[in-house]
């Protein structure tokens, strides 16, 4: 059976600029940091894969010295855990309180990718907890619990890097010549392709202006029928899809009948990585 993996942030709600922006914030002025992110470097700290992994950027040896760090790498690094445990709480509140609506389309097309027999799953470099927050939100509790969950350091190479993909294909028993990636950013695209999977992108908020060669398809949104009635706009349709005024899993079913060798058309062929070669690690849906 073919399988739709979808992104967490941006694919299943527009959530950074909402969520993660003000929960960062937020986390740096509890525990007395001396940086406010604004929109506009935010803009540039999405392109890194992860929360932790974000914060780290801070610590140049000016930041460390003013905000009264220890030096000791390991006493670092747990001041780093804790900030991102604590934002992590922040931002699943944000959640919680209904602020950030779903995206367009993503819970219509994963309920008829379920009732097609599917696999259904989330693949994100973002926290589980988070996560899965965002995936109740977006699907309801009964669609979510037939979703698998991949998502923070279930590996350690977090996107561009293909691994959190082919780790889900491999836990899952995959072909990845029968998995459509939904992506939104051209660093979790990369990722996909470098799994051997087929990638749509619906482009969000920081995410419009990135290059998405490569991709089997770009939109703007999966888009709705009435009576939400959100059209999407088709940016890139080189395997001919041809979606109308919303996607559907049939034009998303032609990404791999196509052949999904769009990959290949991007700056150079497609990162190693394979399900064969994922590392191990524990099964999602016991979490």
């Amino acid at each position: 059976m073919p399988a739709l993996i979808f992104d967490c942030d941006g694919v299943l709600a527009d959530t950074e600029r909402d969520g993660h922006l003000p929960a960062f914030n937020e986390t740096f002025e509890e525990f007395g940091l001396p940086v406010r992110w604004s929109d506009e470097e935010y803009a540039e700290k999405v392109k890194v894969g992860g929360g932790k992994e974000r914060m780290r950027t801070l610590l140049t040896p000016d930041f460390v010295a003013a905000a009264g760090l220890p030096a000791d790498p390991a006493a670092l690094e747990e001041q780093v855990a804790g900030w991102h445990r604590r934002k992590t709480e922040i931002y699943t509140g944000i959640i919680r309180s209904g602020r950030i609506p779903p995206r367009p389309g993503v819970r219509r097309v994963a309920a008829e990718a379920h009732e097609a027999g599917w696999t259904l799953a989330v693949a994100s470099t973002s926290a589980e907890a988070s996560v899965r927050s965002v995936l109740e939100l977006a699907m309801g509790p009964e669609l979510a619990a037939h979703f698998s969950v991949f998502a923070g350091d279930v590996v350690q190479r977090k996107k561009p890097a293909p691994d959190i993909y082919a780790f889900a294909v491999h836990r899952l028993g995959l072909d990845p010549a029968g998995v459509v990636a939904i992506e939104d950013s051209s660093n979790g695209m990369l990722s996909a392709l470098g799994a051997g999977l087929a990638c749509a992108v619906t482009t969000s908020a920081y995410t419009a202006q990135e290059d998405f060669t490569g991709a089997s398809l770009v939109v703007t949104s999966l888009g709705d029928p009435p009576p939400e009635e959100i059209v999407t706009r088709v940016l890139s349709d080189p395997l001919g899809a041809h979606p109308g005024p919303w996607v559907e899993l049939a034009d998303l079913a032609v990404l791999l009948t196509a052949g999904g060798d769009a990959g290949t058309t991007a700056s150079g062929p497609p990162a190693a990585g394979s399900p064969s070669s994922a590392p191990p690690g524990p099964d999602p849906r016991s979490h």
